[in-house]
């Protein structure tokens, strides 16, 4: 029988705010370590983020910044698609096989304005009408 792998959110920084846009820095996307250890995103990660302000969307890796300094800081080409101030969602992914999905939560974080942690989940709710 073959083994089927999905594609899981494995976890998220959910409306972070870009506060650097660096084109001439070497590429990757430089997030707080403190958030990227509540999310449990690893450095040279690869990543996707989300612009929700503009509506870009671009893959990228993730590289450490300053525990506590709250960067969220775009750099290289991806530069050109986010500013400081714009809100992003930043998701990683994870290949898992079925029986292993069937009980994954991922590790949502949740952000204020100032890129400081609001709250946690492991769901998100069910959307209505």
């Amino acid at each position: 029988m073959r083994v089927m792998n999905l594609t899981l959110l494995k976890c998220k920084l959910h409306r972070a705010t870009v506060t650097h846009a660096e084109l001439d820095y070497e590429g990757s996307c430089a997030i707080d370590g403190r958030l990227l250890d509540a999310a449990g995103i690893l450095a040279y990660e690869q990543i996707q983020i989300y612009n929700i302000t503009n509506g870009e969307r671009f893959t990228t890796y993730a590289i450490r910044a300053e525990e506590g300094s709250g960067i969220i800081s775009v750099n290289g080409a991806a530069a050109h698609r986010a500013s400081p101030g714009d809100r992003v969602i930043i998701c990683a992914y994870a290949q898992l096989n079925a029986a292993e999905a069937a009980n994954f939560k991922p590790k949502l974080v949740y952000l204020d304005e100032h890129n400081n942690v609001t709250h946690t989940r492991n769901t998100i709710p069910v959307q209505v009408a």
